[in-house]
Order: structure tokens, then C-alpha cells, then sequence
């Protein structure tokens, strides 16, 4: 199904209940289509289903004829290619999941407030990939000498490289599958480049070209877009966790409330994910799944509730290279890379559980100059 069907725009000022269908996605540009998901929909075990997979574009979702698109691999090669979609499928394949996330993702948290997709923590998802590995595409093209980038262009006028080196750091694929079907519309169809451990502006969507250059790219995406204010392009995911549920602003019961969410980082494996409830002391929480180097790990703990009234739950997490999630990060102009440690407030009751305000930590967001005031539906723990 079309990922597009399931976006539904947020209702920002009028009392409503809010249904799980078509809640998965929440729309924050029509055109181009852009939408972060729900927190609590996030994954579906281990991967987030195609229809909730978050959409980032820049241009209008191109219409390729899947018969009749080619791959092209050119410049600095030995041997140029031009494959065709059916020629890629007869080819040995590689199954990888992946977890992508925007470099934008929790742009709204940033104080004073930036230009750009106000992202709140939704901008991440994760699913199954297959398709070819990029370096044995290289391979059959043979790189020369003077071969030093690799120029990722899309059909929808996107381009971005990455260094040849770069590039050898993790398995890349070319994917024509996503968590078992063909790739959707909006997620790249017909192929698509998926960078495991780099943020998604490298996994260029609709691709038809790979020029294999002596200088980086030099298109705006490149050097003014997806930078740091160092103008240092964005690169590696950043250690982050989310609690995915409860939802900000909860009503639990009283007793044993069970908090669960995910957590991953570019750089190397989670090596814990620990949790504070109230002022209290940081403690370390229950890993779930099998390790996936390049996908986010769920996490869970159970911890006692024993007076009524709001209470702030936050996570943070540490990846084996022995980073961990700040306070606060970094202010950049463009908003890019906030792995700000997040924090939920809950309300503890001994009343029926239920939401007063939209979900994805975004309390406080404002639209044209007023509140978003949402209730959700929300199942007891």
C-alpha cells in the first residue's frame, strides 16, 4: 500500500478523538510529502510496517516506469554499467535491516527555534532491505585509480556523495525490497540507496545514477543543506532513545507501569539504555531482541508508581564507543542532529488512563499562534 494513503494531517485546534487507523503518520508538509510517525506505532516487533514508515522528500515522489528505468554507473570507472531493474534482481542479494532517521529529527526541541520540517521525535523507522550490495556493483564496474566519490543521483533531482572510503564503512545496499514487498512509491521505487549508520539524506530514493568522481558532489544539498554550522556534512546517526510508551501526557494507574522504547546509534552498538523516573537515580533497563548492528534494539523496564500527579520519565542511551545522549544538544542553525535526552510526563491516577495533547512529546508546539489541543485513545499498562 502506498505510504502516502495512511498520512493523516494532525488536528491542531479543535477537541477530537483520534483513532489508530490513519493515525500512524502525521503530516507535517503536503508538498512534498513529509510525515514523522506516532511514537507508539513506531515498530511492530523489530521493523516499522511499510504504511508507518516515516516519508522525508524533498521534491515530488517521480513516476518511473519500473520496465523501463535503468541504473547507470559511470565516470571514473573501468567498465560503465547501465542495468536494468530485472538485471538487478538476478543477482546475488543481501537482506539487511536498517534503521533510518532524518538528520532533522527533533528539530523542533531546538531553543530559539529553527526553519525547516518542524520534526518532533518521529522521523525515524526501521525495516528489512534487500538488494545488491553496492560494492559488488563497484566491483563489476572496477574503480580507477583516480575514483575517489560516489555521486548518488534520484530521479527527483536529489543528489548527495559520499567518499569512497566512507562508503566501505558499512554494507550499502541498492534496495528494491522493503520488509519483504517491493518498495513503495514513497520509500524509492524502483531502487534505492540504503547507508546503514549514516543519517538518511545518504539513502537517495528513486536512484538512476552512481557517478563515481574525483570531487564530492557540489549540489545544494551537499554543501549548503545538511551541514553543520563547521559546514562539516552530517554524517553518522547520532547515540539517541525514545520511550515510545507511555505517550506524553498519559494517564497511568497507580502500581507497576512498564516503560518501553528503542534506542540505536551510528557510531557502534547500544551498550545500555538507562531510564530516570522523577529526581530519581539513572537505572539501567532490559535489553530485548537479538543485537542488529544496524538497526535500533527495543528496550523495556517495569518500574512502581505510588503516588498520584505528574511524573517525568527520561532515557538515555550509550553506544560501545562510550557516547551518550546529552542534556542538551548542540545548537546548530539548520537544526540538524539533536539527540537531546527526551523527556515524558506522565500523569499517575487512580481514574480511568487517557491523553490530553498530542503525542510525540510536542506539549507546547504552536501553530499560527495557537495550542493543538488533541485527546488520544490510550489502553492501560
Amino acid at each position: 500500500m502506498n505510504s502516502a494513503a495512511r498520512c493523516t494531517r494532525w488536528p491542531r485546534w479543535s477537541d477530537s478523538i483520534l483513532e489508530t487507523p490513519g493515525a500512524d503518520l502525521i503530516l507535517r508538509r503536503a508538498d512534498p510529502l513529509n510525515c514523522e510517525v506516532r511514537l507508539s506505532r513506531l515498530a511492530d516487533g523489530d521493523a516499522t510496517p511499510n504504511e508507518r514508515f516515516y516519508i522525508r522528500n524533498h521534491f515530488p515522489a517521480p513516476k518511473i516506469d519500473a520496465e523501463l528505468w535503468r541504473l547507470r554507473v559511470h565516470g571514473h570507472v573501468k567498465e560503465p554499467l547501465d542495468i536494468s531493474l530485472r538485471e538487478l534482481r538476478r543477482m546475488s542479494a543481501v537482506t539487511l535491516p536498517v534503521t533510518l532517521e532524518c538528520a532533522g529529527n527533533g528539530r523542533t526541541f531546538f531553543n530559539p527555534r529553527i526553519e525547516g520540517e518542524p520534526w518532533v521525535l518521529g522521523a525515524v523507522s526501521t525495516a528489512v532491505w534487500k538488494g545488491i550490495a553496492l560494492s559488488d556493483i563497484l566491483d563489476y564496474a572496477g574503480l580507477r585509480a583516480t575514483a575517489k566519490h560516489l555521486v548518488f543521483r534520484g530521479a527527483d533531482g536529489f543528489e548527495r556523495s559520499l567518499s569512497v572510503n566512507e562508503a566501505r564503512k558499512s554494507p550499502m545496499l541498492l534496495a528494491f525490497e522493503m520488509n519483504g514487498d517491493q518498495l513503495p512509491v514513497q520509500h524509492g521505487r524502483p531502487l534505492r540507496v540504503i547507508a546503514p549508520t549514516w543519517y538518511a539524506v545518504t539513502s537517495v530514493k528513486w536512484l538512476t545514477e552512481i557517478h563515481v568522481s574525483d570531487q564530492p558532489s557540489g549540489a545544494y544539498y551537499q554543501v549548503e543543506r545538511y551541514v553543520y554550522d563547521s559546514h562539516t556534512p552530517v554524517g553518522l546517526m547520532r547515540v539517541r532513545s525514545l520511550i515510545t510508551d507511555p505517550e506524553e501526557c498519559a494517564e497511568v494507574e497507580l502500581g507497576d507501569l512498564t516503560i518501553q522504547g528503542l534506542a540505536w546509534s551510528g557510531a557502534g552498538p547500544v551498550a545500555r539504555v538507562e531510564v530516570a523516573v522523577g529526581d530519581g537515580a539513572w537505572n539501567e533497563v532490559e535489553m530485548l531482541g537479538q543485537v542488529a548492528r544496524y538497526a535500533w534494539r527495543r528496550w523495556r523496564v517495569v518500574t512502581p508508581i505510588g503516588r498520584p500527579g505528574a511524573i517525568r520519565l527520561r532515557s538515555r542511551a550509550t553506544d560501545t564507543g562510550g557516547e551518550t545522549q546529552p542534556q542538551e544538544a548542540s545548537w546548530n542553525r539548520l537544526g540538524y542532529g539533536n539527540n537531546s535526552i527526551q523527556t515524558v510526563t506522565v500523569r499517575a491516577t487512580r481514574c480511568a488512563p487517557r491523553a490530553t495533547c498530542e503525542p510525540n512529546g510536542t506539549k507546547d508546539e504552536r501553530m499560527d499562534g495557537r495550542r493543538p489541543r488533541t485527546r488520544l485513545r490510550l489502553t492501560s499498562q
